[in-house]
């Protein structure tokens, strides 16, 4: 590490930006191919002679392949060059939606949308490493910040840009499209991201070892908890809007849009607050979310505040997603790679739970503000074990008392 560190320490601002910005570049096409299945769903139901909720499974298997890409891919590839390693997973991530594009059914289509999302979570882990190895120490956060902007920006957009795309030209160009942003990904990583050597003592059972480090298995309990709070409530967005605020569907685009432009300010905001303490961070984030949460229960029934209240609740979502991936990597030790990528299969666990638990309190018939108390709930657990995992913390790192002679 401290060869490729004075390797580093020789790029230009300029290179050390544009590097960044291909990390970027390639967070935008993952964004982008994650979210527009949604907004093409009633397309590809059509295309392919489809139920709605058949086509839908498109949208778990993807959650599924980010789920089991993302330790799979940092185990296998732990000797790999990070540069290597991350040209691999474009490479799998154009494969996956060219094979989407081309899907004749139901079952190849959910094969395509697996295989698409197997790079996710392992590509996120691996840029955020690769973001922090370009900066200063005091600097990380907002390296990994800027390598992970691509999602945000993708929600505001990618994502309506590939939706307009498939509905104009057929649901199979805006993957095709994607495909080709993914290609441009793979050049600019090859052009302005430094080789790194790989880290020849890494193996595949020093990264399993994460895996044994209580303190991870405690920050992804946060991230699954935690977060989760935030998919109750926005996983049931568009009817809690045209149901309680009124709001006719057509400007639907203008709440979601607020969701991601708040994860765009999230993320600039979290690189310097994180930067100054991780845990005042992960903190004041979960309690923020929580209180926005119980807010939002009121806000929801006007489309103007509940709009304010997205977009501030997608800000405190933000500095928490980047508050847990600089933890994972400084109780991770060193298994980085594995402890980097599982902090997007949480946050896939955490959209899994919070949708499902949301989905419950409608479904009993306590109204679509009832996700939102769900989420305070969830926040407040996500803070309940971080505040364990911080004083157990702690106590390991308080000195051991004198014995008397």
């Amino acid at each position: 590490m401290t060869d490729t560190r004075e390797q580093i320490a020789t790029l230009s601002p300029t290179r050390v930006n544009l590097a960044i910005a291909a990390l970027a570049l390639g967070g935008f096409s993952i964004g982008t191919t994650e979210f527009v299945t949604m907004g093409l769903l009633p397309d590809i139901a059509d295309g392919l002679g489809l139920s709605i909720p058949e086509a839908g499974h498109a949208i778990s298997a993807y959650a599924l392949g980010v789920v089991v890409g993302a330790p799979l891919f940092a185990v296998v590839g732990a000797k790999l060059p990070r540069r290597a390693m991350l040209l691999g997973l474009m490479l799998l991530f154009g494969v996956g939606n060219l094979a989407t594009a081309a899907a004749q059914g139901n079952l190849s289509l959910i094969g395509a949308r697996f295989v698409a999302g197997l790079p996710h979570g392992a590509y996120f882990g691996v840029a955020a490493l690769v973001a922090a190895s370009l900066v200063a120490e005091a600097r990380r956060a907002r390296a990994i910040a800027g390598s992970m902007l691509g999602l945000p920006i993708a929600n505001v957009i990618g994502v309506p840009a590939a939706t307009w795309l498939g509905q104009q030209a057929g649901w199979r160009s805006a993957y095709i499209a994607v495909a080709l942003i993914g290609i441009v990904t793979t050049a600019a990583l090859l052009t302005w991201v430094p080789h790194q050597p790989p880290c020849l003592d890494a193996t595949a059972r020093r990264e399993l070892g994460a895996l044994r480090q209580r303190q991870v298995w405690l920050t992804l309990g946060v991230g699954t908890v935690g977060f989760g709070g935030m998919f109750a409530m926005y996983s049931y967005i568009a009817p809690t809007m045209t149901d309680l605020a009124g709001l006719d569907s057509k400007w639907m685009p203008i709440i979601l849009a607020s969701y991601g432009l708040g994860m765009v300010a999230g993320m600039v905001l979290g690189g310097r607050v994180v930067d100054r303490s991780v845990r005042r961070s992960l903190v004041g984030s979960l309690i923020s979310m929580g209180i926005l949460l119980a807010i939002f229960t009121v806000a929801a029934h006007n489309a103007i505040t509940a709009s304010i209240g997205i977009f501030l609740m997608a800000v405190a979502a933000s500095v928490l997603v980047l508050g847990l991936q600089v933890r994972l990597m400084d109780v991770a030790e060193h298994a980085q790679t594995l402890a980097a990528t599982l902090n997007h299969a949480a946050l896939n666990a955490a959209n899994a739970l919070g949708a499902w638990l949301g989905g419950l309190v409608i479904l009993v018939g306590w109204g679509y503000t009832a996700p939102s108390w769900v989420g305070v709930a969830l926040a407040g657990g996500g803070l309940v074990v971080l505040t364990y995992s911080l004083l157990l913390e702690r106590r390991a790192s308080a000195p051991t008392p004198t014995q008397p002679a």
